[in-house]
């Protein structure tokens, strides 16, 4: 009768109320407060989110949900559908993510995908004989906007879907986890969904998570401003920087060519090249 009964101690800024079953106004405040101290001090940039050029918030990667994961300390448990047939290869998956300490469930995700998609559905053909030797249905020409102003031509085949099936379940199981992470730690407002909700020539490279960048641009044009000789032959670089740089949408190259010309301008003692706080905030990649 006199023993005494121990209870479970509330989590501070945590997922789970245990006395009323509801968040007050500042426990709130305090879990949108840990993500975003999260973000500052554990997070780093293009490896758990990045930024996307068109996109007004941070797009959370795999590895920033996962971090987020073990501060909430979420477990994720997975309800996969197989919607596959002969063809294609199609998962639908459901992740609900559980509080680790109680089990409780505390929220889930939606995610699929399918080899029908288009980085899924073609790939390159491996010489001209592959090509010319694949029935006209699994075949095809691909046309695309090249880095020059040039339009690019590619032979390219179907894909076979049992080659891609694990690849396929994977990144239905990615989705899902990144949209629970969200709807869970109500992180919607700091990070938007994955990458693979934007446009192809937008999306990040998945084998890095980090977004699409070309190294010799970067390079080109950050070595021109170092080299300008005077503040003229500067304004040219960043002219001509631009005009190559802006079309191709990446942002790392444009941030990098920006710094490297206001660098090189203090040098001549004269203000940034025309424009360029304008250019700055209106710029949208083509």
């Amino acid at each position: 009768m006199n023993d005494v009964i121990e209870m479970p101690r509330r989590e501070s800024a945590g997922l789970v109320a245990n006395e009323v079953n509801r968040f007050s106004v500042s426990e709130i405040r305090d879990r949108v407060n840990l993500v975003q101290q999260v973000m500052k001090a554990v997070m780093q940039k293009d490896t758990h989110y990045g930024t996307i050029p068109g996109t007004p918030k941070p797009t959370l990667y795999k590895p920033g949900a996962e971090q987020l994961c073990v501060t909430f300390r979420i477990a994720q448990e997975y309800r996969i559908e197989d919607l596959s047939d002969a063809l294609v290869a199609r998962f639908r998956v459901i992740c609900v993510g559980r509080h680790q300490p109680t089990g409780m469930a505390l929220g889930e995700g939606a995610g699929e995908c399918s080899s029908a998609e288009e980085k899924y559905k073609w790939r390159g053909a491996l010489c001209a004989e592959e090509f010319d030797l694949t029935p006209e249905t699994m075949r095809r020409i691909k046309f695309a906007k090249g880095r020059q102003g040039g339009i690019d031509k590619k032979t390219q085949i179907r894909t076979e879907a049992a080659d891609l099936a694990n690849t396929i379940l994977k990144m239905a199981c990615k989705r899902a986890m990144i949209a629970m992470t969200l709807n869970v730690t109500a992180a919607s407002d700091i990070f938007t969904q994955d990458i693979e909700d934007l446009p192809e020539e937008l999306r990040a490279h998945e084998s890095t998570g980090a977004p699409v960048s070309d190294p010799a641009l970067r390079s080109k044009w950050v070595n021109a401003a170092r080299a300008a000789p005077d503040a003229d032959a500067l304004q040219k670089v960043w002219t001509d920087g631009l005009a190559e740089i802006k079309p191709t949408g990446d942002m790392t190259a444009y941030d990098e060519f920006k710094a490297a010309v206001a660098a090189r301008g203090t040098d001549f003692k004269k203000p940034e090249p025309k424009a360029m706080a304008d250019f700055d905030a209106t710029y949208t990649p083509e």
